[in-house]
């Protein structure tokens, strides 16, 4: 598991009770599960490489400021994700101020 770019204190102490097999950036060997901090619209240009850290069935957490609070919608982080070859198949309530989008390779796109 990998987290890139997202600073939680209290979702790091959750996800230490879970697991201790956690990477700050990009992971050495690919990753089932990636978090990825977004809070401006250029932050998802990452996402083209942030989807080499993932495993083939693996995914990537888009989370970002909710409603208001930010300039990134769920329209934004759609669209980046088609445009990096992946989609959205989950949408969450990350905390009380922030939201968070799964993204995932299409079946028939997923690399072998």
């Amino acid at each position: 598991m990998a987290i890139a770019d997202l600073d939680d204190p209290a979702f790091e102490r959750l996800l230490r009770e879970r697991t201790s097999s956690i990477v700050h950036g990009r992971p050495r060997t690919p990753s089932d599960l990636v978090f990825m901090g977004a809070r401006e619209l250029r932050d998802l240009k990452r996402l083209n490489e942030v989807k080499k850290w993932i495993e083939p069935n693996g995914a990537i957490w888009v989370v970002r400021p909710k409603g208001g609070r930010s300039e990134i919608r769920d329209t934004d982080v759609i669209e980046a994700g088609l445009a990096a070859g992946l989609v959205d198949n989950k949408i969450a309530s990350f905390s009380d101020s922030q939201g968070a989008m799964r993204l995932v390779f299409r079946l028939r796109d997923r690399p072998r």
